[in-house]
């Protein structure tokens, strides 16, 4: 039954197995992408898997003169399948055309990808909108790393996270960077962001079961999909009662805009850490930074989602054996879907000019089931 609802597509010789599944875990120990090597791991914990990853390595532009590099993304899904999933199928070709067009990655590029693919799903709900209206309610967090010319690309909409591995050179110790930035409303400055493009509605957020959530409803303050937020014709019927507001509205209350921030990779930069926010409900940055550091490469993404279950199972007072045992959907209950993906980075590979370690492009995701609409 679980093994049928995991079909996770590999494409491109990168020397490994395309991956395994162990109960509701899906993990790929192993693999190598243009700068360095790769972990990756998937624990499904919702009925439905609604998390997706993926890793991309090889061009990023739909013009092969283009650049070479890794795309990285975790799509934390919510209110279902099918945003993670149109995400999943539709936001890396976006890049790769926009790319194309501009001639090369930059914020602008990577924005107008993340609009074409909001866009785009959005179109995906007006289609089946009578036929299939809690498509309506269904969004997903967008986290992204790129990887190009010696840069680092993070963007994200939601409340994924990326943290960086750096080694100090005073101390030799690794410290953990985050890099991206969350869209919360549990946080202050999110509710303060929010309520200033809102300011003459003072339900914009409400407290509901001691949570902050927009409108009462959710706890992100941007993502892709979550149509019933953005445009007034998919809030009423038929869209599910419990998703629809009790006024009408005239400009979308959540944004697709991802918040971007550009690095340069330094040769102590050592590794990237790249997961949705069910790793970090257990794990401090620091705590998941010093697992990568003190473990070898080979499993080190299931390594940190085993972590984090160990975690979830000792808040409840349980073994960690006894929560293993527990089937998905009642296991939403003890910790969300995650998904991890650990990047090495090793600077002897990042000489973008240097074209003799570009292998076939890999492709690969995680938690991807294969479904059409």
């Amino acid at each position: 039954m679980v093994r049928s609802c995991w079909k996770p597509s590999v494409e491109g010789d990168d020397g490994d197995e395309s991956g395994r599944v162990e109960g509701l875990l899906w993990y790929k120990d192993f693999g190598n992408h243009l700068y360095g090597e790769f972990s990756m791991a998937v624990i499904q914990a919702n009925s439905s898997l609604e998390d997706r990853g993926q890793l991309e390595s090889g061009p990023l532009s739909s013009n092969h003169l283009g650049p070479q590099g890794t795309f990285i993304g975790i799509y934390d899904g919510h209110g279902g399948t099918e945003a993670s999933q149109f995400v999943s199928d539709n936001l890396f070709c976006n890049l790769k055309r926009l790319a194309g067009e501009h001639q090369g990655m930059s914020e602008n590029v990577i924005k107008r990808a993340y609009s074409a693919t909001d866009e785009g799903f959005l179109s995906l709900v007006k289609k089946h909108w009578l036929s299939k209206p809690h498509i309506a309610s269904t969004g997903t967090c967008c986290l992204v790393g790129i990887i190009c010319n010696d840069m680092l690309y993070i963007a994200n909409s939601g409340d994924s996270r990326a943290v960086l591995g750096r080694v100090e050179r005073a101390t030799k110790e690794t410290s953990a960077i985050q890099l991206s930035t969350e869209h919360n409303v549990n946080q202050e400055t999110m509710r303060n962001e929010i309520r200033s493009k809102h300011p003459y509605d003072s339900q914009i957020v409400v407290m509901r079961h001691n949570v902050w959530r927009v409108k009462g409803l959710i706890q992100v303050s941007r993502s892709i999909g979550d149509a019933y937020l953005k445009k007034a014709e998919f809030n009423k019927d038929p869209l599910p009662s419990k998703y629809k507001l009790r006024e009408t509205f005239f400009k979308p209350i959540l944004s697709c805009e991802p918040s971007i921030s550009t690095h340069k990779l330094h040769p102590n930069d050592q590794f990237l850490i790249f997961a949705s926010d069910g790793l970090w409900e257990h794990l401090t940055n620091q705590e998941a930074v010093n697992i990568v550091t003190n473990n070898p490469p080979n499993g080190i993404a299931k390594r940190l989602v085993k972590s984090a279950l160990r975690e979830a199972a000792k808040k409840r007072e349980m073994r960690f054996s006894d929560l293993q045992k527990i089937e998905q959907g009642v296991r939403r209950h003890f910790h969300d879907d995650i998904t991890v993906i650990v990047v090495y980075l090793n600077p002897r590979m990042s000489d973008n000019n240097n074209s003799s370690h570009w292998g076939s492009p890999l492709s690969i995701k995680g938690g991807d089931p294969g479904y059409g609409y």
